[in-house]
């Protein structure tokens, strides 16, 4: 399975974790086509509003441009949604990082599987389950 596949299906994957717990939640065709900000899901249960970008990796950590996330947080503010980076290594449950809570890098952010345990948020802890 090629990369953009492998995201597709962890996008979608969440997608209907999201519809199981009584939330509603898109995917954004668009996202990383378009010239203005789009994360890859919204995400919504009438209380709150979520903004997501989704990165899925076979490797232990995972580079983020910096534009990506930029561009998450303004989108986020404008819609009035809070901003996440959804996570999910192989093998592992979807973790959800605060744009602040990212590694910086000289070109960006990083996350990482160590860093899951330290500073991520479990999905049932995201959608405000414990």
């Amino acid at each position: 399975m090629n990369a953009k596949a492998k995201g597709t299906n962890a996008e979608r994957e969440l997608i209907h974790l999201f519809w199981s717990k009584g939330w509603a939640c898109i995917r954004s065709a668009g996202s990383g086509s378009t010239s203005y900000p789009s994360p890859d899901i919204l995400a919504s249960n009438a209380t709150r509003a979520l903004a997501i970008e989704c990165k899925s990796s076979g490797e232990l950590s995972r580079h983020l441009q910096k534009e990506q996330v930029e561009d998450l947080i303004k989108f986020a503010k404008l819609f009035g949604a809070e901003p996440w980076i959804g996570a999910r290594f192989n093998d592992m449950k979807w973790a959800f990082f605060a744009p602040e809570d990212l590694k910086k890098t000289n070109t960006g952010f990083s996350m990482s599987v160590k860093m899951i345990r330290e500073k991520a948020l479990t999905f049932e802890q995201l959608i405000g389950l414990f």
